[in-house]
């Protein structure tokens, strides 16, 4: 390009290419915007439909709040300083296509499984703790599906699940423990597979091969990766496994969610959005929960508080108990072991657990102090030393991983 003089203009004499006109590249620059912007939006909207996606998943329990808000007068107060206490309920419904395959509907469904999760306020800890299902108790008159009423009467636990739902199954728990059930999430068959397929699978360890054709279950000792089916038939086997007691059930399935816990805090899960919206869809797909966490932003929150727990802090344990005395085919709760135990998470104290030995054994599920023996008061007055720490039966996270 040369001036008027005819000389070379700066960058033709340079050897380099004449600059674009001032208009052409303020159209390009207003191209590369409007792609930019376009890209913006795109992005915002579908990321706004999936946050709607997820959200629509949840099914909101309305009528066990309105049955909950009924008898809130007898209800235990909230804990203070941010503590709370969710109530999880593995059902055994059979409705709907995926959950038929395991029996029979017959209309009704009990709690497979129970388990309050106590989460303290300063969120550095959590205890999980499993109710038998074959636990005697007084349960309370709840409201049916037809509208009638049940007379309260001593049953045993999981009847709790199919007489009155999720509202009947918290008032029980409350009545046992004296603690407040802040929240409560309901999952069926169909939704455990789900979520287990949902992170890859989930790591045991075996001591012994597992052979069990009720629960179609056959497995090899030693290290594997458990996915929907298997995982279900795990924890969920019963009679021709071990004892054939639910106890050694709940330690298989507190087993098996301490290397879930470790898995879903992996880089692997979290980290990676491939894994992490599976998760998330079939984690909201698969919920039924209170108001209170009936939202992607609730459960959000929750997750965000734990996240972090490591997992040496992420106990285990069974309520202190013993066989029934009028039916050893039955639970009840031992004490002074359970009322210690309900004590401490109502006042948001740590909770100590320690795996089973030879001594725990011989008396199982009761509370000992941290030096051994039982717990005992302080003596009174100046000086007195502290209260011996109870510890109970149970185990953590970080012991279910393989080694």
């Amino acid at each position: 390009m040369r001036d008027s003089a005819g000389i070379p203009g700066d960058a033709e004499a340079a050897g380099g290419s004449p600059k674009p006109p001032r208009s052409r590249r303020r159209r390009l620059l207003r191209w590369i915007a409007l792609g930019l912007a376009l890209l913006v939006l795109c992005g915002a909207a579908v990321g706004w439909w999936l946050y709607r996606k997820l959200d629509g998943n949840i099914t909101e329990d309305t009528s066990a709040a309105a049955e909950l808000e009924r008898y809130e007068r007898e209800r235990p107060t909230h804990a203070a300083g941010g503590s709370q206490n969710i109530l999880l309920i593995g059902s055994d419904s059979r409705s709907g296509k995926e959950n038929a395959r395991y029996g029979q509907d017959g209309g009704t469904e009990r709690s497979d499984t129970a388990i309050l999760l106590h989460l303290p306020a300063d969120r550095r800890s959590a205890t999980a703790v499993s109710i038998p299902r074959d636990l005697m108790t007084r349960i309370p008159a709840c409201l049916t599906e037809n509208g009638s009423r049940t007379a309260e009467r001593l049953a045993q636990f999981n009847w709790a699940y199919q007489w009155g739902g999720a509202a009947c199954t918290i008032r029980t728990v409350e009545k046992l423990t004296g603690i407040r059930v802040d929240h409560h999430m309901v999952v069926d068959f169909g939704g455990f597979k789900r979520m287990v397929n949902a992170v890859g699978g989930v790591e045991i360890c075996l001591k012994e091969p597992i052979s069990d054709p009720e629960a179609k279950l056959k497995l090899p000792a030693g290290r594997q990766t458990l996915h929907g089916e298997q995982a279900l038939g795990f924890v969920r086997a019963r009679h021709s496994l071990g004892n054939g007691s639910d106890t050694e059930r709940m330690a298989r399935q507190q087993q098996f969610l301490g290397s879930l816990v470790r898995k879903v805090q992996s880089n692997g899960v979290l980290l990676n959005p491939g894994r992490l919206y599976p998760l998330l869809d079939a984690a909201t797909s698969s919920l039924t929960t209170d108001p209170g966490l009936a939202s992607l932003r609730d459960l959000y929150e929750l997750v965000r508080g734990i996240r972090d727990i490591p997992t040496e802090q992420v106990k285990f344990l069974t309520v202190p108990r013993r066989p029934y005395v009028a039916d050893p085919n039955r639970d009840e709760l031992v004490q002074p072991a359970a009322a210690q135990l309900f004590e401490r998470l109502r006042a948001d104290r740590p909770v100590t657990v320690a795996p089973q030995t030879a001594e725990t054994e011989r008396a199982p599920q009761t509370a000992r102090t941290a030096g051994g023996g039982a717990p005992s008061a302080a003596p009174q007055g100046t000086g007195s030393a502290p209260t011996p720490v109870p510890t109970f039966t149970g185990t953590t996270a970080d012991a279910a991983d393989c080694r």
